[in-house]
């Protein structure tokens, strides 16, 4: 197990959280599993960007963002070099911190199609 550290979210989880994630598995699947209902509007199908975090440690030990899940970060509220869409970053063996920003914009239902 990997563990993953969850900073304050006001909604989510007020004070924060330590999780014990499973390699092989999203950031987003991992903080469902633990009871951290993170938004992700779009089902898991990098198609929003509701489930976008910002990875505060253990960012390079990710593998690489795909040009899809690139191009939908670039419309995230908050946007910094360390986002990532949590559906997409697949946890390894690094421990990491995140922080889920305070607001998300829903591309799926708010963006132009």
């Amino acid at each position: 197990m990997t563990r993953i550290i969850v900073l304050p979210h006001v909604e989510l989880c007020p004070d924060g959280a330590v999780i014990e994630a499973k390699p092989g598995d999203s950031i987003c699947d991992n903080l469902l599993a633990n009871g951290i209902e993170i938004e992700h509007a779009c089902e898991k199908s990098c198609a929003c960007t509701t489930c976008h975090v910002i990875v505060r440690e253990g960012y390079d030990s990710l593998g690489e963002a795909e040009e899809e899940e690139e191009d939908l970060l670039d419309k995230a509220w908050g946007l910094e070099p360390q986002s990532r869409l949590s559906c997409q970053a697949i946890v390894g063996d690094t421990p990491l911190v995140i922080e889920i920003p305070r607001y998300t914009i829903n591309m799926a239902r708010e963006g132009k199609h």
